[in-house]
């Protein structure tokens, strides 16, 4: 009778041990052995290793985030994970408008795909550009929660309110509502509010403290993405992809992926204005505050334990909510903007969000360019033709500077016979040549450097109008003539980068020869090597260079004519 009580007492002490042990297990952020809690949304999902500080320290609840296994990002390192709560299924509900398709997780209500009905993922693509993604190839999604304690974050199961998910006949808005449990004595209610046209979102979040004590949570809110380049980028030219910073204090900011995995971000830490953005060629996404929001702001990479490679980079919002009383709810309304880099809806949308549209050094010039070029589709209606005529307008803008240019080349052309004469006679006189050459130049006041001057100051004109072409999204899968159907992609044919060669070749072979053999032929050779780039190049920037080839060899051909010195072409001699 004893050895079978005793071997029931063992029996139930084990059990009790084995118990313990697995409620340890699930205290330090493991799944449940035995019982696994109904209530996780993501397969694999770890939760940090730290303990949860009080509700009261803001120094740790302001702590950057760690990682957190799973597709949908990280938690912030002062998030717990949330204790059990009811079951909540896991669920995904997409809503549309006549621009957006989107797609949200209740996992935090978190935003996972991100669809722009009005882009085309390619040329031979009809299906909708995708911005946002969470699957096993890519990784770039919109999330919000809370820290300063086992509060609901972004991966809390949340309850979706019904209503509608898609955009009515003669409505204007629709409105998505997540719900989380209480969790830490805190409640976050969620609400995405679309409207007809728009692609900035409002959110609103409402913080409740339903418990008997007071806290102090902070909501964070960022945008995570993979380091790969976008679909279908071209290696030939650069454009910028990664995250961006703007405050008031330093302005816009760029954040290379390199640069956050070597630890050598340098932003401000804390901001009362601007915006975080994640940035790609000719669309990005960002998250705007009220001016006048206190924030800190962080930029670091976390593993997220994706199956997309290079993952994951976070740009990041840290609100402090300050101190709520038991049953006070507090309420941050803030904007998620995802779409196009359409310069006049940024500029409408936030102070210095059209700088996400990035022209560089030559933003100056560059941003003038891109509104006449504006103005002038507007009466042509055509973005080929409006390149043609925009590059017309800068020939006659530059057409003294360039009459002068010209000038000077057709004088050096009608010296030519003279210099090489001399060349020959003092070849093993190099001093006395080169004295002889510059008295022939004063005599004839000829500048040897006055074609290049001229031309000189409009290369900054040029090079800004080459990255309004580059970045300017209105050039995608836009049309210009037969078979150009997407000035943004290289030209199927070739046609144009073969007419650019040749119109390069020509127009050098209209230049004076240099009087130098090994500077005549580099002539020849730099146009030939700088023209085979040019058949990887979008078929509006090779239609560019291609007009003001052409407008050049015009020009030049009718001026040398009327100062009398017949056009030559000066062939390349390669012996």
């Amino acid at each position: 009778m004893n050895d079978i009580r005793r071997t029931i007492l063992w029996v139930i002490f084990g059990f009790s041990m084995v118990l313990l042990w697995d409620k340890w297990q699930v205290y330090h952020g493991k799944p449940a052995t035995f019982f696994p809690s109904p209530t996780a949304l993501v397969s694999g999902a770890a939760a940090p290793e730290t303990p949860p500080p009080a509700p009261q320290a803001p120094a740790s609840a302001a702590a950057a985030p760690t990682a957190a296994a799973g597709t949908t990002g990280t938690v912030p390192a002062s998030t717990q994970e949330p204790p059990a709560a009811p079951a909540i299924a896991h669920e995904r509900i997409t809503v549309s408008t006549d621009v957006l398709q989107l797609t949200f997780d209740n996992a935090g209500g978190s935003l996972v795909e991100g669809k722009l009905l009005h882009h085309k993922g390619s040329q031979d693509d009809p299906q909708p550009f995708v911005l946002l993604e969470d699957d096993s190839k890519h990784v770039y999604v919109a999330q919000t929660g809370l820290i300063g304690g086992s509060f609901p974050n972004h991966k809390t199961a949340m309850r979706i309110a019904p209503g509608p998910r898609e955009l009515g006949d003669g409505e204007n808005e629709l409105t998505v509502r997540f719900e989380s449990p209480d969790l830490g004595g805190v409640r976050l209610v969620k609400s995405y509010t679309l409207k007809r046209g728009a692609y900035d979102i409002a959110v609103r979040h409402e913080v409740v403290n339903t418990g008997t004590t007071p806290v102090a949570p902070q909501l964070y809110l960022q945008l995570v993405r993979d380091g790969n380049q976008p679909e279908g980028a071209v290696p030939f030219y650069s454009t910028f992809t990664g995250p961006a910073v703007y405050t008031g204090s330093k302005k816009y900011q760029k954040i290379t992926f390199k640069e956050i995995k070597e630890k050598k971000v340098d932003i401000p830490a804390e901001a009362s204005d601007g915006y975080i953005a994640m940035v790609q060629h000719y669309f990005a996404t960002a998250w705007l505050l009220p001016d006048g929001t206190p924030r800190q702001l962080r930029v670091d990479a976390a593993d997220i334990g994706a199956s997309a490679p290079d993952c994951c980079y976070r740009v990041q919002d840290i609100v402090p909510m300050g101190e709520l009383a038991p049953g006070q709810t507090k309420t941050l309304e803030a904007r998620l903007f995802a779409g196009p880099q359409v310069e006049k809806t940024l500029e409408n949308l936030a102070p210095g969000l059209e700088l996400i549209k990035d022209y560089g050094y030559l933003t100056i010039i560059a941003k003038p360019l891109y509104w006449l070029l504006s103005a002038i589709h507007g009466v042509i209606g055509n973005w080929g033709w409006s390149i043609v005529g925009l590059v017309v307008l800068l020939k006659l803008a530059f057409y003294w500077l360039n009459a002068k240019a010209y000038s000077s080349m057709a004088k050096m052309k009608a010296l030519n016979p003279r210099i090489q004469d001399l060349r020959a006679r003092l070849k093993d006189k190099p001093q006395q040549m080169q004295q002889e050459m510059m008295r022939i130049y004063r005599e004839e006041k000829v500048n040897p450097l006055g074609g290049c001057l001229p031309i000189a100051v409009q290369i900054p004109v040029f090079i800004a109008l080459y990255w309004v072409l580059l970045s300017s999204v209105e050039m995608r899968h836009a049309p210009w003539l037969g078979w150009v159907t997407d000035l943004s992609t290289k030209d199927p044919y070739f046609i144009l980068p073969l007419l650019m060669t040749l119109s390069t070749l020509l127009q050098t072979a209209l230049n004076p020869a240099p009087p130098d053999p090994m500077q005549a032929k580099m002539m020849w050779i730099m146009p030939l090597a700088f023209s085979v780039m040019f058949f990887m190049f979008p078929a509006g920037l090779v239609l560019y260079w291609l007009t003001n080839n052409l407008l050049s060899i015009a020009q030049q051909w009718v001026i040398n004519t009327r100062m009398g010195v017949p056009p030559q072409f000066h062939l390349p001699k390669f012996r």
